[in-house]
């Protein structure tokens, strides 16, 4: 199992949005990141600095190719449609990135 955070911003006027959104997650979505071995997903929001930061455990064997399914996945692009215009890239963030993955650095039971 792996830990993993990722890091995203949040346009301020989209909140409220974005939260409507994610008390409602589609069935579908949540199915496609349950089959992608993803477990234990989280996200937490940062205000004023309006940050996100997603936490999940990933318990697959090949994360490329699980993360490649839900990329692939129609529903989640649909989803990602609605969510993508309330979030802002990080300035540092890599071309292909929505949001940034993040270094573990300290584990308490590791």
């Amino acid at each position: 199992m792996r830990k993993m955070a990722m890091l995203v911003g949040i346009a301020p006027e989209k909140i409220a949005e974005y939260k409507a959104l994610h008390a409602a997650v589609w069935p579908a979505v949540l199915a496609r990141i349950r089959q992608s071995n993803i477990r234990n997903y989280s996200i937490f929001l940062r205000e004023p600095e309006n940050l996100l930061v997603g936490y999940w455990e990933y318990h697959g064997d090949d994360f490329n190719t699980d993360m490649a399914a839900i990329a692939a996945d129609p529903e989640t692009q649909r989803w990602w449609e609605l969510t993508a215009p309330c979030q802002t890239r990080l300035a540092s963030a890599r071309d292909h990135e929505q949001w940034s993955m993040m270094d573990q650095v300290f584990d308490l039971d590791g």
